[in-house]
């Protein structure tokens, strides 16, 4: 690939990211404003759900499928596999979550039969960015994505106010059919010719996707999960406003995937480990820093502002904004620890995740335990700055021995 192709690729690889992170940005804006804040409540939820299972997928499935290497027909074959195999798994991991509604009382329980409804589509959608990723042809993973954003806000703004959170999932899953149809349709006919590869190999003990999936579930997956039960078992509504107030810092989101998918290479090419260090320490201080500007832009909102893009759920939201953009700032600080060790030592960041992730938990339980829903967001604050720390003293100690 020339110089200029790779540059336009990367252009649109960025591109397609930002705007799959806006799509989901604006999905909860739209069902927050569509919505009264009990219902929001119950579709944050789900929503997590959702998250957790697409998260899931992502490691196992997509970012395994990324690292395949060898002959352009055998690529072409492990596309077509992965898509038949999230196809498959989607469709199993919906029966189960529909099964779940026997034990889930209320509107929780039909937004999650909804979300079995659905999930098969919005999971092999998602998937079939990585096929084009994995191609070199991030612009069709755009041009699709960017047609699942337009479809998915025009359905949801047309839903009336007080819609439920089943309609609204069911909605906004099915708004993904257009985009999928694009996808599957451009995939085909970029892997005519392609070796035949059964789905089944992903299964394999030998599969990468087995370890992405763990360390996806040791370093992500365990605070959705206790807001996932902090909402089945205790209160919705601080599932809702927790929700509504990570939406409003979605842009930092985005940074994060980028300097997470970005970084290592770039901090690689730097000479020595100690310009690695500033580097990334330079990088976690300038993400830190916006991270605070937009807590502070957040927190000057006029309430008709707030209100206009959460609706109902803003008079909760609006308390946890202090709250929630510590735990962005030293997210920021963390993200770019995590990146350094990776760098020095891959093997030292999963101990590190595993660790304080759970800590980060009992931190949310605790939190709530004591303080509500704002306890609940300080928690998750101090949660993320613990892991923060503890990846920069173990990158000072890699430091070290690399000094030696």
């Amino acid at each position: 690939m020339s110089e200029p192709s790779a540059r336009r690729a990367t252009v649109a690889a960025i591109a397609d990211q930002g705007v799959a992170a806006l799509t989901n940005i604006a999905v909860v804006v739209c069902a927050a404003r569509q919505s009264t804040a009990a219902d929001f409540a119950s579709f944050a939820v789900v929503y997590t759900v959702f998250a957790l299972l697409l998260g899931a997928a992502t490691a196992y499935v997509g970012q395994a499928l990324v690292l395949r290497r060898g002959t352009a027909a055998d690529l072409h074959g492990h596309c077509r596999a992965a898509a038949l195999f999230t196809l498959g798994a989607a469709t199993a991991l919906g029966a189960a979550t529909a099964l779940v509604t026997l034990a889930v009382p209320g509107s929780i329980a039909d937004g999650l039969t909804a979300l079995g409804l659905v999930l098969p589509l919005v999971l092999t959608q998602d998937g079939l960015r990585y096929a084009f990723s994995l191609l070199g042809r991030p612009h069709l993973a755009l041009t699709t994505d960017a047609l699942r954003l337009a479809v998915a806000v025009s359905a949801l703004a047309l839903q009336p106010y007080g819609t439920g959170p089943g309609r609204m999932v069911l909605v906004w899953g099915l708004s993904s059919l257009p985009a999928l149809l694009l996808g599957a349709a451009l995939l085909l006919a970029l892997t005519r010719g392609a070796t035949p590869v059964h789905p089944r190999t992903l299964l394999d003990r030998r599969h990468l996707g087995r370890r992405f999936v763990v360390e996806f579930g040791v370093g992500n997956a365990a605070s959705q999960l206790a807001i996932v039960l902090l909402g089945l078992l205790a209160n919705p509504l601080a599932v809702g406003a927790l929700r509504g107030a990570s939406t409003l810092f979605g842009p930092m989101n985005v940074l994060f995937n980028a300097a997470t998918g970005f970084g290592p290479p770039l901090l690689g090419r730097r000479p020595g480990a100690q310009g690695q260090a500033r580097a990334a320490g330079t990088a976690g201080c300038a993400l830190a820093g916006v991270a605070a500007c937009w807590a502070v832009t957040l927190a000057l909102l006029p309430d008709a502002a707030g209100r206009a893009l959460l609706g109902d759920t803003w008079d909760a939201a609006v308390s946890l904004l202090p709250a929630t953009g510590a735990q962005y700032a030293v997210m920021a600080l963390g993200t770019c620890g995590l990146l350094l060790l990776r760098v020095l030592s891959p093997r030292a960041t999963l101990p590190v995740q595993l660790t304080f992730s759970l800590f980060s938990v009992l931190c949310l339980l605790l939190g709530y335990a004591l303080g509500g829903i704002l306890g609940a967001a300080w928690g998750l604050a101090a949660g993320s700055a613990a892991k923060a720390t503890a990846s920069w003293l173990r990158a000072a100690f890699e430091l070290r021995l690399v000094a030696r």
